[in-house]
């Protein structure tokens, strides 16, 4: 789920991936970096925390040169901690290299340990390294091959971005697992995870990188190669019901729109006769006005978000009943007594904040609260760059609709199909959907063994 921005041949290159990332940070919030090129020589500063907090002024002046790449980091593979903030640097053969991944490598862990007994020393716990470290073995002084035969060796989701002295690449992964976008400032080409990156710095949009692509900058000239095609393509469906922003474009398609149709489609799939529709913030905001809309139920924000909420509290010592929750949502209760209430989320993972959320809103006066679900259930675990739980923690995957119903203390309980889902997307089988459905894109029982 992480956010990688890069950008060639500009003047401010440090400052718009700044930017960049701050319109990303959404996608991690763990730890932030920033690699820069003069042509000479790069530049790199890294740190735990959020973007505006680790870069200032004083630190963003060190970072010269006008290619630049950034990361916002939220760890699926090998835990958190500084060590594993990116960007990864690393000098190979007299060629400098600079790294950030959105993704997750399946096979990790049988690379780093044949690269271990090879002699490699890693710095981090980090899937990202290998790919570093198979760089750095590779038989040529072409970057570009250097990466094809990389790459060639890993399974798995990456979205890519790689500085040099002289260049920005940016790479995705055959199945197209992660999003990966290319645009276009001031004569200047610029990669971003989503495109509201671009919205801020007033980049315009060109086109996705394409699945199996690699897009070489130099300069203010493009090259483009592919790597040998998947199977298939798995693009994450999950970055349209839930991670993205809903003011990006992603995979080619408005995340707003998606969303919207999903709760179109939810309510006329499962319809019910209530006084409101209510949105669980952020992202269950836009399927929420799709509901809204097709079944005549007005929409009121009765939860309200504190955008604050990631950053660290002190709770009292007298202990606050389900303090988390409330940090983050608070019921408006004067939109909300004496009403039945449907309420649209994106997903229901372990079961027990949907279960608090629906106490809290009934104890502000509510008499029913309907629970809608714009996806379907999620009942296996992805391993392909979102975090979700083990198998076994995944309350969908050993509960019936109904017993999850009885569970959360809804007065009712239901899901977007996954015909419907993949309507909202107007797509078949260009998404993976494995988290819904068990049917993985690779090979992952090595990783599910254990969980089952």
């Amino acid at each position: 789920m992480c956010g990688i921005f890069g950008i060639a041949k500009h003047a401010e290159a440090v400052n718009m991936t700044y930017l960049g990332l701050h319109m990303l940070q959404h996608r991690g919030q763990e730890s932030t970096g920033i690699s820069s090129s003069d042509g000479a020589a790069v530049f790199t500063y890294k740190a735990n925390g959020y973007v505006a907090d680790v870069f200032t002024e004083e630190i963003l002046s060190r970072l010269r040169g006008s290619n630049a790449i950034g990361h916002t980091r939220y760890s699926t593979a090998g835990g958190g901690g500084e060590c594993n903030a990116q960007p990864i640097v690393a000098v190979m053969a007299g060629i400098i290299v600079s790294l950030v991944h959105n993704g997750n490598l399946i096979n990790a862990d049988g690379l780093r340990s044949v690269l271990e007994r090879d002699g490699a020393v890693f710095q981090s716990t980090s899937d990202s390294e290998v790919i570093v470290h198979l760089l750095a073995r590779a038989q040529t002084h072409d970057i570009m091959e250097r990466l094809i035969w990389a790459l060639g060796q890993v399974q798995g989701a990456f979205s890519l971005i790689i500085l040099t002295r002289d260049s920005v690449i940016g790479v995705r992964d055959p199945n197209g697992f992660r999003p990966l976008n290319l645009g276009r400032i001031d004569g200047s080409y610029v990669f971003a995870s989503e495109t509201c990156a671009f919205d801020l710095i007033g980049a315009e949009y060109i086109r996705e990188v394409e699945p199996g692509e690699i897009i070489m900058i130099c300069g203010t000239e493009m090259k483009s190669v592919k790597l040998p095609p998947a199977r298939r393509l798995a693009k994450c469906i999950f970055e349209h019901v839930y991670f993205s922003r809903p003011d990006s474009i992603v995979f080619g398609r408005s995340v707003h729109e998606r969303r919207n149709r999903m709760g179109s489609i939810l309510a006329r799939e499962s319809p019910v006769d209530a006084d409101l529709v209510v949105p669980v913030p952020d992202s269950g905001i836009a399927a929420a006005e799709g509901f809204s809309e097709e079944s005549g139920i007005r929409l009121k924000h009765a939860l309200t978000r504190n955008h604050y909420g990631k950053r660290s509290f002190i709770e009292p010592r007298s202990s606050i009943r389900d303090f988390g929750l409330k940090v983050k949502l608070n019921p408006v209760r004067a939109l909300l007594v004496g009403k039945s209430v449907v309420l649209i989320d994106d997903s229901i993972v372990r079961g027990s904040t949907s279960r608090k959320l629906i106490r809290r809103i009934k104890a502000a006066g509510a008499i029913e609260v309907h629970m809608r679900i714009s996806c379907p259930p999620t009942m296996w675990p992805c391993f392909m760059g979102v975090d979700t739980p083990t198998r076994k923690e995944l309350i969908a995957s050993s509960h019936t609709i109904e017993e999850i119903c009885r569970s959360i203390e809804a007065d009712s309980l239901a899901y977007l199909s996954l015909r419907g889902l993949l309507e909202a997307m107007e797509a078949d089988n260009e998404f993976c959907t494995a988290c819904y459905t068990g049917e993985y894109p690779l090979d992952v029982s090595h990783l599910l063994a254990g969980q089952i």
